[in-house]
């Protein structure tokens, strides 16, 4: 008897990738329930090679189903996850609503699986930011080598992660500028083609953006509290892939070839590190695959114990859709969850 799945924001780009990556990966799934807000009902989204029509989101009873994949934004989910919890359904939540509650497991299996057992306190369990998710399945192996001390990072951020009104305005700015159009600036806060906007969600108090302050507190949640980390997070215009430049320091001595060893061993991670043209991976490379890529692996003679490093990965997969799927891949592998059907 396999599990009933419904996915919440069926109709955006990281619930379309949900959908794909349930097929693709085989989950256990005897029935597959795409939800959306009322306007979307009937929209049609493609399950493998069946065709599924959304349902409403509002209306659903979600008492007979066992997981729930949000992906409907963090207003949705703050309204609606609790509810969905309480009728026994699991919510693996997308959006940054839940990530910072002290009784919801933030969770990226190759980090810390082990603190998904604390799903029960409230049916929740939140996945990273995009950013994040990526940064820290390369940093865990290097931090139980070496023990991370400080982290200065700066992402190159696809458009994509702003949803599709971004790759949109990426897509229209583009083409304006080889017709001579005028340009409209409407998702993002400067013309995106052919420039870079080092501004990501809101401005804080101190200066930073909320993006670089997520990447501050998963990092802590999900890895060690003591990590100091500092990051600037950038906008680029690439559709899908986001790229991060890590400069880390480390309290006890570790070389660039044993890093690179630990990071070809390590679960998630693909190492493609060539001192020669060419030798290494973009965000064009990346989009459609579900590894973490590093490359560009060095020394830094800046500092004691430092090291250097180029990260890479499909921001819709292992930043979004993949993370919540391998989420509910966990809970059925350490029987942490049984289909209510069979339970019935």
């Amino acid at each position: 008897m396999g599990f009933k799945i419904a996915v919440a924001g069926a109709t955006g780009n990281v619930g379309r990738e949900m959908l794909n990556i349930l097929e693709e990966r085989g989950f256990p799934a005897d029935e597959i329930v795409p939800l959306a807000s009322r306007r979307s009902v009937g929209t049609e989204v493609s399950y493998g090679d069946k065709t599924l029509k959304v349902k409403a989101l509002e209306s659903y009873d979600f008492s007979d189903t066992d997981i729930c994949l949000m992906s409907a934004g963090g207003t949705v989910s703050k309204e609606y996850s609790p509810k969905i919890g309480k009728q026994g359904c699991v919510v693996i939540d997308n959006s940054s609503a839940w990530r910072y509650d002290p009784d919801v497991p933030l969770i990226v299996p190759e980090v810390n699986p082990d603190a998904v057992e604390g799903f029960t306190k409230k049916n929740i369990i939140a996945n990273p930011n995009c950013s994040t998710a990526q940064l820290v399945v390369a940093l865990k192996p290097l931090h139980e080598a070496a023990t991370i001390k400080r982290v200065v990072v700066s992402t190159y951020q696809s458009v994509s992660g702003a949803g599709k009104e971004g790759m949109d305005e990426l897509f229209e700015q583009t083409r304006a500028v080889f017709v001579a159009d005028p340009i409209s600036t409407n998702k993002f806060t400067k013309r995106i083609a052919f420039n870079c906007i080092p501004h990501i969600d809101v401005f804080m108090e101190d200066g930073f953006t909320k993006e670089e302050w997520k990447m501050v507190a998963e990092t802590k949640k999900m890895l060690d509290p003591k990590i100091k980390l500092t990051a600037t997070c950038v906008r680029v215009p690439v559709f899908i892939g986001h790229a991060e430049a890590v400069n880390l320091e480390f309290d006890k001595p570790i070389t660039a070839d044993e890093a690179r060893e630990i990071l070809r061993e390590a679960p998630g991670c693909q190492v493609i590190d060539k001192r020669e043209d060419g030798g290494y991976v973009t965000p064009y490379e990346s989009a459609g695959e579900d590894a973490t890529y590093i490359s560009r692996l060095r020394e830094d003679p800046t500092v004691d114990n430092g090291l250097a490093l180029w990260v890479v990965s499909d921001n819709l997969r292992k930043g979004a859709a993949l993370n919540t799927v391998q989420i509910a891949e966990l809970l059925v592998a350490r029987g942490l969850i049984q289909p209510k059907k069979e339970a019935a």
